[in-house]
């Protein structure tokens, strides 16, 4: 034993002490690689304006990644940590803007709700028992929901003073980096230079060795999910002032990319392992994965696939070293523990995997390099569209990409997954590649505003489909009329119920333009016949599966109902399902936007009605405005595409 302990710590600047540091900083050196990975794919990556956003971009991420740091280090998790940061970023929002406070004292509440909601969970974690998991995931659920309650579904506004949290210093220096620099150096100071930080690594390590040393583990507990909750609150109040606006339904999986972010970075999920600076090199590598895989243009469901590639090599990374006893702080690594041989083992198991993680991101990004683009074209469009997980978005898409590849354009789509952020990241990526037009189908109209507005100060046209954009100069907006369509709806149903009844409204995502408008001219419709009593009104989301559900839910305390309207046709689909042999019998159901799934329903008389919008002749007609924009043709300021209303008749 003791020859191997000499063996393995002889020549500390000889090969073993370089096997050491790469195993040790494989997160930097996938980073390094990545970047020059990128840098030869894409000639728009290293430049300066580019690299300023790949900080934007990782800045929320990164702060919520700290916090869990914190957590992870003690062997603990934080699923809450997104739910968190909405509702910190709309309790601002709500009492500066609706409530007339202070800024400082909106701010303050802000951080105060983030601190209250980990005290929480960490009390039930330390006197509840709770496993964390369970714990912070009740919490995840709880901070969205009263986001949703304050907000009412509605994104709010946030003071001018907020929105310069989003901004520049000195024209370059963006503030969100800044603030991801300090939280940061927050982070490394708390860990390495304070007792609460000490204590986090013994618990992690040893919990019950560290109650038996005299750590008070249970307080300490508190201050970790504090500390968690405290810089998920800082992060919800940089999301909001990149967006201008608090979001309730902001930060939706941004927990999974915080705790990715850690793991990457070389903590260990089974605690006593982690610093600050490897968190922040996990949140650059994600944020630099999405930002090279948007420039190459790669599609948007191949991005996913690659970053959970990298999630999943992270973690098998931090498995087979914690099997070779050879991370930091390992319990024998010192001495006495697994011999060379066993780090060697493990070294070559963390070269193995990074190698892995590099050759996978080039792998796919080459493979469909610029996928669904006309490779040879000097003109190129870039399409934003809010989900690609709905059939109306899906059409507007494939219209976009018949009308580019008839021009001979290049057409690059990404997909916002309803993440208001993660589009605002998009447009920037967009500006950076000296796009020649812009689209954006905005996840929403107020949140869109800054990202439109830089687009247009770098003198890029920027049109807008399907829905507007807000507090921003647009080149032309091409839609239909999401309230005209509402009250279309309304005199269709009410007509087919004779004008009286009782009807049901299935209501999209709570915070989108498209839910807002088409509930709010349903609504002033309706005001023309005043014997139909709505009885029920709930979100599902524009989804069909949760449609089914929330019918089924509402049936059972309204089973007289006479007729239902859903503001898209996947939850009218739904709610045709829940209805069985009733839809379209005893009770009428009315969708909107006119799927191909829709009209078939309308064609067997399933579904009563649909709001018929063409989505792919919306894709069709901005592709068409786009390309006369970039070219400086004279465009109109609104576009209308026909709406009219589909029945079996």
């Amino acid at each position: 034993m003791a020859t191997d302990t000499i063996d393995a710590t002889k020549d500390p600047g000889g090969s073993t002490a370089l096997r050491r540091v790469l195993l040790d900083n494989g997160a930097l050196s996938a980073l390094v690689l990545l970047v020059a990975a990128m840098a030869l794919l894409s000639g728009d990556f290293l430049t300066t304006d580019n690299l300023l956003n790949v900080g934007v971009q990782a800045a929320v991420t990164a702060i919520l990644a700290f916090g869990v740091t914190f957590v992870i280090v003690s062997a603990g998790i934080d699923l809450s940590v997104g739910s968190v940061a909405a509702l910190s970023a709309t309790v601002l929002a709500w009492s500066a803007s609706s409530q007339g406070l202070p800024v400082w004292f909106a701010a303050l509440l802000a951080l105060t709700t983030g601190v209250a909601c980990g005290l929480v969970s960490g009390a039930l974690v330390s006197f509840g028992k709770l496993p964390p998991f369970i714990a912070t995931l009740a919490m995840l659920s709880i901070g969205r929901g009263l986001a949703l309650v304050i907000s009412q579904g509605s994104p709010i506004a946030v003071p001018d003073s907020v929105s310069g949290l989003g901004d520049t210093l000195g024209g370059w220096l963006p503030v969100p980096v800044i603030v991801m620099i300090v939280m940061g150096l927050i982070t490394a100071g708390v860990l390495g230079r304070t007792y609460p930080g000490r204590a986090m690594y013994a618990i992690g390590g040893n919990e019950e060795a560290a109650r038996l040393s005299g750590i008070r583990v249970t307080r300490q507990k508190l201050v970790i999910y504090a500390l968690s909750g405290g810089f998920a609150a800082v992060a919800g109040i940089v999301l909001a002032s990149r967006l201008s606006s608090a979001q309730p339904q902001a930060a939706v999986g941004y927990e999974l990319d915080a705790i990715a972010a850690v793991v990457i970075g070389g903590a260990s999920l089974s605690g006593g392992v982690g610093k600050a600076s490897g968190t922040l090199i996990g949140a650059l590598i994600l944020a630099v994965l999405r930002n090279g895989l948007n420039l190459l243009e790669v599609s948007a469901f191949w991005q996913q696939v690659v970053i959970g590639v990298v999630i999943a090599l992270a973690v098998l990374l931090d498995t087979v070293r914690r099997r070779a006893g050879a991370g930091p702080g390992a319990p024998g690594a010192a001495a006495g523990g697994p011999s060379g041989g066993g780090r060697k083992k493990a070294v070559n198991a963390g070269k193995f995997a990074l190698a892995a993680v590099v050759v996978a991101a080039i792998a796919f990004g080459a493979s469909v390099w610029r996928s669904g683009s006309s490779g040879g074209t000097s003109t190129k469009v870039g399409l934003s569209v809010s989900t690609l997980n709905n059939p109306f978005f899906v059409q507007l898409k494939a219209g976009a990409q018949e009308e580019a590849k008839r021009a001979g354009v290049s057409l690059t789509v990404t997909d916002a997954q309803n993440d208001a952020s993660q589009q605002a990241n998009q447009l920037q990526n967009f500006t950076s590649q000296n796009m020649k037009s812009i689209i954006i189908n905005p996840v929403d109209s107020d949140a869109a505003g800054p990202s439109v507005r830089a687009a247009d100060k770098a003198g890029i046209p920027v049109l807008a489909a399907d829905r507007g954009v807000n507090k921003a100069k647009i080149a032309t907006l091409v839609a239909s009329d999401n309230i005209a369509g509402g009250k279309l709806a309304a005199k269709t149903l009410a007509e087919r119920l004779g004008k009286k009844g009782t009807i049901l409204v299935l209501q999209g995502t709570p915070g989108t333009s498209a839910s807002r408008e088409r509930g709010k001219g349903f609504a002033e419709g309706l005001k023309a016949y005043p014997d139909i009593k709505v009885v029920g009104k709930q979100t599902a989301d524009f989804d069909r599966a949760k449609g089914l559900d929330v019918t089924t839910n509402l049936l059972q305390a309204h089973p007289g109902i006479d007729g239902i309207f859903a503001e898209n046709d996947e939850m009218a689909l739904g709610a045709v399902k829940a209805l069985g042999s009733k839809a379209g019998k005893s009770v009428a159901v009315v969708g909107f936007d006119g799927t191909p799934d829709g009209l078939k329903a309308v064609e067997n008389g399933t579904l009563a009605a649909t709001v018929a919008q063409q989505p792919k002749e919306l894709g069709r007609m901005v592709v068409e405005n786009a390309v006369k924009a970039a070219k400086g043709q004279k465009i109109d300021g609104t576009v209308k595409v026909p709406v009219k209303v589909v029945t079996a008749n």
